[in-house]
């Protein structure tokens, strides 16, 4: 039988000036482990006149987690962190009890064409961490784990793997992990993850007992130590998931909690205006539905 138990295929959203593909969440499936949402943003090419402008907006009860594989973001937030980050480099940001970021094109790119590609991902916070103080995480590309077995390369973005462990610092038990082939090859994963899996397959494809997937395609396991498939030739995937909580986590629009009322009293601060501010930015995402500014 087979291991995989359900196929999605990427679903376009809009994030204001700019389209993703939405991975997670699905209605068959909330979350995988403890990730609950992930957008792929473009590939996008953009004239000199285009630029990414996300302006600052709030998160609670969650983490960020910005991985990118071409372009730059820069990223502002109200805890003070001023970073520009570029592909291979892992922004990580701790929601906590409440934080508002801002992310764009850098200004030294602002009037260049110039191109953007990678993965937002959020992942919900133990039940017991989700009010903890907002933090933030960089961690530069030479850091992330990377290592070649055979035709296939390994890169351990964040979480733990094989006794190795991310500098990421997560707050609970996950894989989230980046494998590029450089001929057609199976991988053999049975016994190394824990939890549940997905695997998100970048361009390429994957073959698993007579079938086949490709590029855009995202595959969830029913066991993820029972993880075993082909791939074939310059295909790249991730792997990702981990032990799931045992509470549910409820989602609107950018707030995660176990606890509804919470999310209640974090959409009324944010149209009151109730939230931290990040220096020298006054314009701010409307919470969807209310007419704040």
């Amino acid at each position: 039988m087979s291991n995989i138990d359900f196929i999605f295929e990427e679903r376009a959203a809009d994030i204001g000036n700019f389209l993703v593909g939405r991975l997670l969440p699905f209605r068959q499936k909330r979350s995988i482990g403890p990730f609950v949402f992930i957008d792929h943003m473009g590939p996008a090419h953009l004239s000199k006149k285009e630029n990414f402008d996300v302006g600052p907006h709030p998160h609670i009860g969650l983490a960020t987690l910005t991985f990118l594989f071409e372009g730059a973001i820069h990223h502002r937030d109200t805890i003070g962190s001023d970073i520009i980050i570029k592909p291979g480099a892992v922004n990580w940001m701790v929601a906590g009890k409440g934080v508002v970021h801002s992310e764009r094109t850098p200004d030294a790119l602002r009037y260049t064409e110039k191109s953007l590609h990678g993965l937002q991902i959020w992942v919900a916070l133990p039940k017991k961490e989700e009010d903890i103080a907002p933090s933030f995480h960089h961690i530069d590309k030479e850091d992330i784990p990377n290592w070649q077995d055979g035709p296939l390369k390994f890169r351990l973005i964040a979480g733990e793997f094989i006794g190795k462990t991310s500098p990421v610092p997560v707050h609970s038990r996950l894989f989230m992990i980046e494998i590029s082939a450089e001929e057609d090859a199976t991988v053999d994963l049975r016994g190394e993850l824990f939890g549940e899996s997905g695997l998100y397959i970048l361009q390429g494809s994957v073959d698993n007992q007579g079938h086949s997937y490709g590029d855009k395609q995202i595959l969830i396991t029913k066991d993820a130590e029972l993880c075993t498939f082909d791939i074939k030739k310059g295909s790249i995937i991730y792997l990702f998931g981990g032990e799931p909580f045992p509470e549910e986590r409820y989602i609107y629009w950018n707030f995660v909690s176990s606890d509804k009322s919470k999310i209640e009293t974090a959409k009324e601060d944010w149209i009151q205006d109730r939230f931290d501010k990040i220096a020298g930015e006054t314009d701010r995402v409307p919470l969807p539905g209310s007419t704040n500014k």
